[in-house]
This record gives structure tokens, C-alpha cells and sequence, in this order.
């Protein structure tokens, strides 16, 4: 789903004038700069970007590494995620990639960006998109633990 496009022709093209400018649930590592580059707009005084990695521990235990899974609906559900955010901050751009398959620790799992005019809305728009990924894409997180043990976030 990168880079979807939409026009009134071709609803699964993009106009220059719309705010989403990539969108992808993928496989394959995550680029800061991909995700930078897709949100650069000359009018945005502000952009704000958010990077989420695989950490070392979490509730007290080690973290060994992680798999993401996701459902089929997971980009839709991004797509819908993502238009509300542009519908109700004045985005400039905006771009969601998420990583599935298994993670290391250190790896990229996901990264949004949001340009506006000004910074303090950049951060607003960029804080309730992440939140709302979190929140509402159906993307599951199997943990592994140093002590053998595992359990599924999100599920």
C-alpha cells in the first residue's frame, strides 16, 4: 500500500493536494529517511516524527526479540486511521509504516511523521496518530523473554 494515490478518475490515485503521502504495513526494515523524505512540504514549518523500536524489556522481564502479525484489513484500517488524523489537524503531509515479521531487539517497528505549518500542531497530529495505530490497527505483538517465557500484546 505505499504511496497509495487517489483522484476522482482513479480512486486509488493520489492528488498533489492530499496529505497522505505513504502508508505501508511491510516486511522488510523500516527507513527513517523514507518516511522523512515522504512528509518534506515547503509550506510545513513543523515536522514531527515518531520512531518505535524493539526494546530489551518490558514489565520487569528481558525481551529477547518479537514478531508482528497483523490481518488482512490492518493497511485499510491504517488508511482510515490516517484520514481521520488529516481530517482533523491541518496536516501537510503525513506517512505510517509498520513493520511485521520478526524484530530484533533494536529494529524499527514503526514510524510516523506529520508535517503542518506550525510545530505545535505537527506534534498534536503526530502524537494522535500514533496513538491511534496502537489503538485501532489490528497489528499483534508476540514477545519473547530471556526466562522462555512469551506472550502476545495487543491480541
Amino acid at each position: 500500500m505505499d504511496r497509495m494515490e487517489r483522484t476522482p478518475e482513479h480512486p486509488g490515485e493520489r492528488t498533489a493536494a492530499d496529505p497522505i503521502r505513504l502508508l505501508a504495513v511491510r516486511d522488510t526494515p523500516l527507513s527513517l529517511d523514507e518516511v522523512f523524505t515522504a512528509v518534506g512540504d515547503d509550506a510545513a514549518g513543523g515536522t514531527a516524527l515518531f520512531v518505535g523500536t524493539v526494546r530489551d524489556h518490558d514489565g520487569g522481564a528481558d525481551v529477547e526479540g518479537l514478531g508482528y502479525s497483523s490481518h488482512p484489513s490492518a493497511e485499510a484500517e491504517l488508511r482510515r486511521v490516517a484520514e481521520k488524523v488529516a481530517a482533523d489537524f491541518p496536516v501537510r503531509a503525513l506517512a505510517a509504516v509498520h513493520r511485521v515479521g520478526e524484530l530484533a531487539v533494536g529494529d524499527l517497528a514503526v514510524v510516523v511523521a506529520v508535517s503542518c505549518a506550525h510545530r505545535a500542531e505537527a506534534f498534536e497530529a503526530c502524537r494522535r496518530l500514533i496513538d491511534d495505530l496502537k489503538r485501532e490497527v489490528p497489528i499483534w505483538k508476540h514477545q519473547r523473554f530471556a526466562d522462555g517465557t512469551e506472550e502476545w500484546v495487543g491480541a
